[in-house]
């Protein structure tokens, strides 16, 4: 094989593959630890997304408006503070609710379609999605113009689908439907969540539908999917009870002209418009997401980590044998989710105990976790079983249960979510918040352990990061209404080759089952690199990249570099003779890594892994470009201006 050609000389450039809320975060720190690390050095920052920068494909702004954010503004920044962990300076900056009060102070200008939904936005309300997505934008603007007068920026309306090199030589960066690749000294991929291909199982129920005239969804972001083909008061199989459950519920309901009143007890009351399906949902658990909590914190938080912190990560990652989640990793986890549980519950309410707070804590930490002696303590303590503690059963309400038929149990599924609200606008339950916030700071802590399985995202989802309490509400009215029909927990569907549909069971009803025609996943598709539709992702798995055993790309914890299969940083290409050193230049950081944290953008004050790692990553690439500067060659003044957007790539057009 030839060598490779050498690049020609020009800028330091790097290619920031996903244009979304984390190559915004991304751009952010390298506006932030630039002057440090990189002075009034040139650089091209390359920004490749076939979506408008900021809010990229998730928060567009072509999406329906009835779709919510799953936080409170006041609970999303995408700004560091003092205590994110990080080497590179603070760049304070408003959070969502903040961004929204300066809009309407005048103090920050926006188009008049935001500006109108802002009007009556508080801090404790539920953005919709497109709201959001022009906070990202304007964030993404600030963080440009932040940058130094020597960084230009490209932005490239297009998709990439390959990267190619040598190993120690310049990145080729692959657009579809543009003849050149850019050339990177460094590439970064931030391409959020994945498309994917279609499982067997998938491959099988899509067949199945297409030889029996059915209709089949299989896992997709549900603002994406094709929904006409779900025809009005037809039975709809819908197997997922999470987040994207809650979107399919609102687009097939207020999404085709349903309303909702308040009826005389203050709750909503479902007004069907006649084009609604029947949706019959179910899950393993059988229920949906717990609410989010609907009160503020008050008093004493816990003091965390205390049972599941660096220091017992540390002796995690330095057993030579490795380690098992659910052996090793998930009982510290328990204990510390307990231990937020408890200090709240014997400092805000001590009523409800039967010691006193030091007592209770000098033997619950040298209790082992789920041992004899720690239940023994908890129900010395604690009286009321209601006060207690439960993991596994939070992970399982429904096992046991069985109700004599359907009705009973829309009956005994309508009470459940009446209680799981009642509790979570209740501040006398203010033991969940504190697990809330333990779970965050495990969550923070897991970011260097790197993949956990699909369990524990679903866990922590189910738990933290469940639906406002509105949707939930409107779940209800659904569901009185007869839109919604829960199946129970432990679902099942086959496909029914002899009758020609799909049919759905569950162990909450046993004998009982539901015929449809229609069936679909409200789910995501699995982030694996390995059967992703993304090519350029598919070509680096094919090049060597390492995944880990649930399929997510493998990262260096440090900064975000890609792995190899032997587990040092990915290169690409034959090396040329002669030359120096071969350099990793490839990075990724999001949901298809196994460095993945909690979301792109964060609660305030909470330390956010996402923004320690842009951070490092952010210091890593222009330490590297510093390190490797030569004399800048000789550039026009007028090639660094920002010209207003083309057409298709804009900033700066294609070259």
């Amino acid at each position: 094989m030839p060598d490779e050609p050498v690049p020609e000389p020009g800028r330091p450039s790097v290619v920031i593959v996903g244009a979304g809320p984390r190559g915004t975060g991304l751009i952010e720190r390298i506006a932030a630890n630039a002057p440090e690390l990189y002075g009034d050095m040139p650089l091209d920052l390359h920004l490749v997304d076939p979506h408008p920068p900021g809010g990229g494909r998730i928060w567009r702004a072509g999406q329906s408006p009835l779709l919510w954010m799953n936080s409170t503004a006041e609970d999303v920044t995408m700004f560091t503070d003092e205590t994110v962990e990080q080497d590179g300076p603070v760049r304070p900056g408003p959070s969502l609710a903040e961004w929204a009060r300066a809009v309407r102070d005048g103090e920050i200008p926006v188009a008049p379609g935001p500006a109108e939904a802002l009007a009556s936005l508080g801090p404790r309300d539920f953005a919709g999605r497109r709201l959001q997505g022009a906070y990202l934008s304007w964030v993404y603007e600030r963080s440009v113009a932040a940058l130094p007068p020597t960084v230009a920026v490209h932005e490239h309306r297009r998709r990439a689908v390959r990267v190619s090199g040598s190993r120690d030589g310049r990145q080729q960066v692959h657009l579809a439907g543009r003849p050149a690749p850019l050339t990177a000294d460094l590439v970064v991929l931030t391409l959020g969540h994945l498309e994917a291909e279609l499982k067997p199982d998938e491959r099988e129920l899509t067949d199945f539908a297409t030889r029996h005239g059915l209709t089949y969804l299989p896992p997709a972001f549900t603002a994406d999917s094709e929904l006409s083909a779900l025809r009005p008061g037809e039975p709809v199989l819908v197997r997922g009870f999470g987040l994207a459950f809650v979107d399919l519920m609102v687009l097939l309901t207020e999404g085709r002209g349903g309303t909702y009143t308040t009826g005389a007890d203050g709750q909503p009351v479902y007004r069907p418009s006649g084009r609604e399906p029947v949706l019959h949902v179910g899950s393993r658990r059988g229920v949906p997401y717990h609410s989010k909590i609907g009160y503020e914190p008050d008093g004493e938080r816990p003091p965390l980590p205390r049972f599941f912190g660096p220091e017992q990560v540390d002796a995690l990652l330095a057993r030579p044998d490795g380690f098992d989640f659910r052996r090793d990793v998930w009982p510290l986890i328990d204990k510390e989710l307990g231990f937020a549980h408890y200090h709240r519950l014997f400092t805000a309410h001590p009523g409800r105990t039967r010691m006193n707070w030091p007592d209770f804590e000098e033997k619950y930490a040298v209790a082992d976790p789920g041992g004899a002696a720690l239940q023994a303590l908890v129900g010395a303590a604690v009286p009321d079983p209601a006060d207690r503690l439960d993991l596994e059963a939070l992970d399982h309400p429904l096992d046991g249960l069985r109700y004599p038929d359907a009705e009973a149990l829309q009956d005994g599924l309508r009470g459940y979510i009446e209680a799981d609200l009642a509790r979570r606008h209740d501040p006398a339950h203010s033991p969940d918040l504190a697990v809330f916030l333990a779970l965050l700071s495990v969550y923070g802590q897991l970011v260097r352990i790197g993949d956990r399985g699909p369990w524990w995202h679903g866990f922590f989802s189910y738990l933290a990061s469940g639906p406002p309490g509105p949707r939930l509400r409107q779940l209800l009215a659904l569901s009185r209404a007869g839109v919604v029909r829960f199946l129970g927990a432990g679902t099942t569907v086959t496909a029914d080759a002899r009758r020609g549909v799909f049919r759905a069971e569950s162990a909450s009803v046993p004998g009982e089952s539901v015929e449809a025609r229609a069936l679909v996943e409200a789910r995501l598709p699995a982030a694996t690199v390995e059967h992703t539709r993304d090519a350029l992702l598919r070509a680096l798995y094919t090049d060597g990249a390492a995944t880990t055993p649930t399929g997510l790309l493998a990262v260096g914890p440090a900064d975000g570099r890609i792995l190899d299969r032997a587990g040092r940083p990915l290169v690409l290409g034959p090396a040329r003779t002669g030359s120096g050193p071969h350099h990793p230049r490839l990075f990724a950081l999001g949901p298809h890594t196994d460095a993945r944290s909690g979301g792109a953008f964060a609660r305030p004050r909470t330390n956010a892994p996402a923004f320690r790692q842009n951070d490092a990553t952010a210091r890593a690439l222009l330490t590297f470009l510093r390190d490797r500067a030569a004399p800048p060659a000789p550039r026009p003044a007028a090639s660094l201006a920002r010209p207003a957007p083309a057409p298709e790539d804009s900033h700066v057009p294609d070259q």
